[in-house]
């Protein structure tokens, strides 16, 4: 009998399980509510459904019987395929009410608070008057964020500690902008911690959490918080690490997940290691798509789709290298794309894995306030993260990006 799969996206960063199934023999049900999506050519059924439509998804999951329905990298789509197994009678591996805590920041939070999980200080407010308040406990200076969303969409540091007397319109401007980004209407006010941030990519096998590696974070300065770079393994002191990994086992097994890939975000503050999020999900950014393969030798992505499928999957690690993506920024400002030269140069470079441009001639961006608004990458491996970094930045100071005339003059670095 033909085996089906369903996979809840077809974007870019989806692309890598769709192959592996497809590898597997299964016949792909592909669902993205973008008609153009990169991934629909390999779909042997196209389906053009929001992933956040349950009911939908549904619908054509009773109507094609697939397998398992499986999603890769993105988080709304999680709740959506926890939703339809359950429905279906599959044993998922998350449950519908664990997938709420796994991707909902505000039940997320709850739920790690009431396990006992590190973190910060946190307010749920459903409408300005709640934010205000929340706000005040915090003096003013705190995270504001969508509780429904990803990919830094809405996040902002709220600073008012030097706007006495003008809070209320800079407060009410900080509340729209992050509650525009939030699905369910809901913005959570956290304490703004400080240290350095990593994420966690795991795996857990039947009901055991392994701990694959520690990524590096680097992130813009505030008010936004967009990853300019990510590299693996760690460079913390192993202390740290035996830390973080403490608290990331503990988040996964709050959190209730049975089986599949999690990625945990971390800041390590000066009381110890705290969860920023969860994600029930494998690691976005191409962090386990491409670093994870590159540094250890694991492939989550296919693990994770042979997890999905009933098998038990090799995730020991084959080697130890340094790997690092960074990506290309818009700087601040606005301004129209003229031109992005990429030299053979940097493309020729070694250690240099591979450059990809988002974004072409002609396109306008708006700054850098969310991940979408990044042009591009350039991945890099190297014998250790370090020198996996540095090849980065000196390939990244090759790459030429000129503006129009009224736009922004030059966003390289």
């Amino acid at each position: 009998m033909e085996k089906k799969m369903m996979i809840l996206g077809a974007s870019a960063l989806q692309v890598p399980a769709i192959r592996k199934a497809k590898e597997m023999g299964y016949r792909i049900i592909l669902v993205d509510y973008d008609e153009h999506a990169v991934g629909f050519p390999l779909a042997d059924v196209k389906l053009v459904v929001s992933t956040l439509d349950q009911e939908e998804v549904l619908r054509q999951a009773l109507l094609y019987q697939p397998d398992v329905v499986i999603t890769s990298t993105s988080d709304g789509p999680v709740r959506t395929a926890a939703y339809v197994n359950e429905k279906l009678g599959k044993q998922p591996d998350l449950s519908y009410e664990d997938s709420l805590c796994a991707t909902v920041k505000s039940r997320m939070r709850d739920r790690l608070r009431e396990k006992g999980v590190p973190i910060p200080e946190y307010y749920a407010s459903a409408d300005f008057d709640e934010f205000k308040r929340a706000a005040e406990r915090l003096n003013g200076y705190c995270i504001v964020k969508p509780a429904d969303n990803a990919g830094s969409r809405g996040v902002v540091l709220l600073d008012g500690r030097k706007e006495k007397g003008q809070e209320e319109e800079t407060w009410k401007e900080v509340y729209a902008y992050s509650r525009s980004h939030s699905r369910n209407g809901i913005v959570m006010v956290e304490e703004f911690m400080t240290g350095a941030e990593v994420s966690v990519e795991a795996m857990t096998v039947e009901g055991k959490t392994h701990i694959i590696t520690i990524t590096d974070k680097y992130i813009t300065p505030p008010p936004y918080f967009v990853e300019l770079a990510h590299c693996e393994p760690s460079i913390l002191p192993e202390e740290v690490q035996e830390q973080i990994k403490e608290v990331a086992l503990r988040a996964v097994e709050a959190i209730g997940l049975r089986s599949g890939a999690s990625h945990t975000e971390i800041k390590v503050t000066k009381e110890g290691p705290k969860v920023v999020e969860l994600a029930a999900r494998l690691g976005g950014d191409f962090i386990t798509s491409k670093l994870v393969p590159l540094s250890t030798g694991v492939d989550m992505v296919g693990a994770s789709v042979e997890l999905a499928a009933g098998m038990k999957p090799d995730i020991s690690p084959k080697w130890r290298k340094g790997a690092a993506i960074h990506f290309l920024q818009a700087g601040e400002g606005a301004g129209v794309i003229r031109n992005v030269f990429v030299p053979e140069e940097a493309r020729r470079k070694k250690g240099v894995e591979e450059i990809v441009l988002y974004k072409k001639a002609g396109e306008e961006v708006h700054g850098t306030r969310s991940s979408n608004d990044r042009l591009g990458h350039v991945i890099t491996v190297a014998d250790t993260p370090k020198e996996a970094m540095e090849i980065g930045k000196r390939t990244m100071e090759l790459i030429k990006i000129e503006w129009s005339a009224d736009g922004l003059k030059d966003s390289s670095k």
